[in-house]
């Protein structure tokens, strides 16, 4: 009966959709095809160990205030050899050249004497790092060795959300593991990591799987296995991978140069909220938001100005904050280029030549006050004071409002502390308390007003929505 139904069910049913009932994909192929281009990374470093610190060893639970502990000391580790200790990192990387280049991640090769990369035919080679990114989590290092079997690369941007994708690796030391699993999302942004729109996956990947490659099924490498979040130290359903497109760009500066160099325009932005958007009478909560800029900077050389929004970098749209360090990482030093900036409700296209990127940050500290001139608490709670020109100076800002106190209100629900400093008011320089207040009670109840803050070295906008009634 169930033989009969199923060949009823093949008459009916198109051809065209009964291949499409294959639920799951088949990886053998690909991975008999590519496999061969992963490679096993073991890193070591040898660190001296003296005969002190063997003690402990030879005479365990042995109390630093006996006086054993002194005898033994003294009389047994002039004996004593010293010994090397090899703490070993493993990980993955794969072959981008046949002739020995191979891409993997900065923390899998970083501070190491020795690195060892073993080929999935058993052969063994030691690497020499040609150059690693820190920021971008890439490292390039070559093998001496002709004719390998390489990777193709295939192009991120063409992948979707929920397609088949694959990991070659080690994870924890056993080589050439393989694991699949789906795109969960695109352009992922994380924390401290401004300059890499990670791919998400639910791939599993573990210690010893970073540096190693992701595939999409059509054996071509789509990125580079990083980053795993986890509270265990295991695989927990998020992993990320470095987009290839990305790393090849590193990779190819590490290649010509030993090193990245990246674009810059010295401001510091925030992202635009609805609250933020609102605030600023803006029809989208787009763009980057400009809360501070650096003195003689390209963009304050340019002529931008704190509470601009910038929409457009060179002809591509910035949906998000975190669009634009990547945006601008990616431009070469000295290149100029045209943004599309937002300024009190109107649109202004800016030219601004693109500097380099340094280490080095300044900082302006200072811990000798000058006694505040003290007005009576605002509408949110505030006790505000005019900052005396020694003051101005210390902060290196124009004008601004210190927050001497702050009574129970819309202020404190929002955050804002004692010491802030307030710079503006919904996108307008604050100069005076009369002025502050002025403004603030121009505000309608329920409306959100953003206020423009100065924390130490960090400035930020904070939003509030007004409203009389709360404490």
């Amino acid at each position: 009966m169930m033989r009969k139904f199923i060949f009823l069910l093949m008459l009916i049913i198109p051809s065209t959709i009964l291949a499409q009932i294959n639920v799951l994909p088949n990886f053998t192929d690909l991975v008999e095809e590519h496999g061969a281009a992963v490679v096993n990374i073991s890193a070591t470093k040898t660190a001296s160990v003296n005969g002190h610190q063997v003690l402990p060893e030879i005479i365990p639970n042995l109390p630093e205030n006996s006086p054993f502990h002194e005898f033994f000391r003294r009389h047994m580790e002039p004996f004593s050899q010293p010994r090397k200790a090899e703490p070993r990192s493993m990980g993955s990387g794969f072959i981008i050249s046949d002739d020995g280049y191979i891409l993997t991640n900065a923390h899998v090769v970083e501070s190491v004497e020795k690195i060892t990369v073993k080929l999935n035919d058993k052969r063994e080679f030691f690497a020499e790092v040609i150059g690693t990114d820190q920021k971008t989590d890439i490292a390039l290092i070559k093998i001496e060795a002709n004719d390998l079997p390489k990777v193709t690369r295939g192009d991120p941007e063409k992948l979707k959300v929920g397609e088949w994708v694959v990991a070659i690796g080690s994870p924890f030391g056993f080589e050439n593991s393989v694991t699949a699993g789906i795109v969960s999302a695109k352009g992922r942004s994380l924390a401290q990591e401004n300059f890499v729109p990670f791919i998400q996956t639910d791939v599993a990947i573990n210690p010893g799987n970073s540096g190693g490659p992701l595939f999409n099924m059509a054996g071509e490498v789509v990125g580079i296995n990083s980053q795993i979040y986890s509270r265990t130290g295991g695989f927990m359903g998020l992993s990320f991978a470095i987009p290839i497109n990305v790393a090849t760009e590193i990779a190819d500066q590490l290649k010509e140069n030993g090193k990245v160099s990246r674009g810059r325009i010295g401001v510091i932005i925030q992202e635009m909220t609805a609250e933020l958007a609102e605030s600023f009478d803006l029809p989208e909560a787009n763009g980057a938001l400009i809360v501070s800029i650096q003195k003689d900077g390209p963009a304050d050389k340019a002529g931008i100005e704190i509470g601009d929004v910038i929409l457009n970098f060179d002809g591509v749209d910035v949906a998000s904050s975190s669009d634009l360090p990547r945006m601008v990482g990616n431009t070469k030093p000295n290149t100029k280029v045209f943004m599309r900036v937002l300024r009190n409700g109107e649109i202004k296209k800016v030219s601004i030549v693109v500097g380099e990127m340094q280490d080095d940050e300044t900082s302006v500290s200072s811990n000798e006050q000058d006694k505040p001139i003290v007005d009576s608490a605002n509408r949110i709670g505030l006790v505000l004071s005019e900052l005396t020109a020694k003051r101005k100076k210390e902060l290196d800002v124009n004008n601004g409002l210190l927050v001497d106190d702050i009574k129970p209100g819309v202020a404190s629900h929002a955050g804002i502390r004692t010491g802030d400093v307030i710079l503006g008011f919904n996108n307008k320089e604050m100069k005076t308390v009369r002025q502050f207040n002025l403004q603030l009670n121009k505000v309608e109840d329920g409306r959100n007003i953003a206020l423009l803050i100065k924390r130490n070295e960090l400035t930020t906008f904070i939003t509030m929505k007004l409203d009389d009634d709360k404490e």
